[in-house]
């Protein structure tokens, strides 16, 4: 297939128009001008791939579909190809009133006063990362930083789950998380099994008052909860604490390294980072697209989908739609307004919305307290994660040696 052009770094009108792959390695290289042509070119647009869905990229449209689960549901899975899944990810995968009876398990536990106690622990974590690669002036950020943080924050202090078991876990969330990945199987079924041994052994154990106690204690329409059910919401936890963050921290600093006005900006008046986080959400997000099952006939944008019909909502694209947004590819800390859908919107927002804003506010302080001069390493060049998320597979960077904070 012709690649993408080399005069707006967009893939081919074709490829917009009759074969949009959101699994295309040249999507996820070229996403903001290739979805920027999308909302010019076909703003609902018909794809062929992967026996045929509906793209929708504007923020209107985006919003409306994210907002109807009575025409597009997300019960029926949360991607428009053919996925390895085990058990569904619920509440995600769950439409209102069920929807709302899983979320309420786990909402109270990701409050901004629940996870407020997390912000010391995960700063000690985030000064040890940065000590082991301070004096070095260089690290894989993906590897040294970026993937652990979360991680270790989430598995410490989210599930209370075994330290040792995390690198297998982020492995198998990350390789089931793209489906024609050859190992996406073998990747859901190692993870259901983990979680299926893990709720075990949680419940024959001391209870920690946590959200996973109180998932194995859940009455779902005054019955007990089932297994598949408890793994299934666990599941969801783990692929929406672990990948997500870890992407959107790699991504934030990629643009550092493009833009060094913004780190140093930042550096100068740091109470602007939270205002920081929005904006490079809105810009950078790493959920990028979702999708919904037509139910019923509907017009969509003056297009007909049919009942049955897959949908891919495309949460980046929206973000960028110049309708919601002024200038909507330049980095604005002063944005009147900024409705961005980088945690979802509707019924399926995201639940670990404050978590993920507490880990990026913590980290961000400490990085750029500590680093200057982040630059991307000579010759390296960024390829990204593919599909329903987008995140540097590797980004390897340098800056200015420092000192370590903690003991040698």
């Amino acid at each position: 297939m012709e690649k993408s052009t080399p005069e707006s770094g967009a893939l081919p009108d074709d490829w917009c128009l009759r074969h949009f792959d959101h699994l295309s390695p040249d999507l996820a290289a070229t996403m903001p001008d290739t979805m920027a042509r999308m909302r010019e070119l076909c703003p609902v647009a018909r794809s062929e791939e992967h026996d045929g869905f509906w793209v929708v990229s504007t923020y209107e449209d985006v919003l409306g579909v994210a907002q109807n689960w009575e025409v597009y549901s997300s019960a029926h899975g949360l991607g428009v190809s053919k996925a390895p899944t085990v058990v569904r990810n619920l509440p995600v995968q769950a439409d209102p009133p069920d929807q709302r009876i899983f979320k309420r398990l786990i909402n109270p536990f990701f409050t901004p006063a629940a996870v407020a106690p997390w912000e010391r622990p995960t700063r000690e974590l985030v000064t040890r990362l940065i000590d082991d690669f301070i004096e070095d002036g260089g690290c894989e950020f993906m590897d040294a930083f970026a993937r652990p943080l979360p991680s270790l924050t989430f598995f410490d202090l989210a599930l209370n789950a075994p330290a040792d078991d995390l690198e297998k876990v982020a492995y198998l969330a990350s390789k089931s998380s793209v489906p024609d990945d050859p190992e996406a199987r073998e990747c859901w079924l190692g993870l259901y099994q983990w979680i299926k041994d893990f709720t075990r052994a949680r419940r024959g154990g001391p209870e920690h008052g946590d959200v996973v106690d109180a998932v194995l204690n859940a009455r779902i329409d005054g019955r007990p909860i089932t297994e598949d059910e408890i793994i299934g919401t666990v599941q969801l936890l783990i692929l929406g604490g672990l990948e997500t963050t870890a992407g959107a921290l790699g991504l934030m600093v990629a643009r550092f390294c493009a833009e060094p006005e913004i780190p140093a900006l930042l550096r100068a008046r740091p109470e602007l980072i939270p205002s920081a986080i929005q904006e490079l959400l809105r810009l950078e997000p790493s959920f990028v697209s979702v999708g919904r099952t037509a139910m019923r006939d509907a017009d969509l944008g003056g297009r007909q989908v049919k009942k049955g019909d897959k949908v891919l909502i495309h949460w980046a694209s929206a973000n960028r739609d110049a309708g919601e947004f002024t200038d909507p590819d330049r980095f604005e800390l002063d944005r009147e307004r900024n409705r961005h859908l980088s945690f979802g919107a509707g019924p399926h927002r995201c639940a670990g919305s404050n978590l993920a804003r507490l880990n990026l506010r913590v980290a961000l302080e400490e990085l750029l307290r500590r680093l200057d001069d982040i630059r991307l390493r000579d010759g390296a060049k960024i390829e990204y994660h593919r599909g329903l998320t987008r995140s540097p597979l590797s980004l390897p960077i340098t800056f200015t040696p420092g000192p370590r904070l903690g003991p040698s």
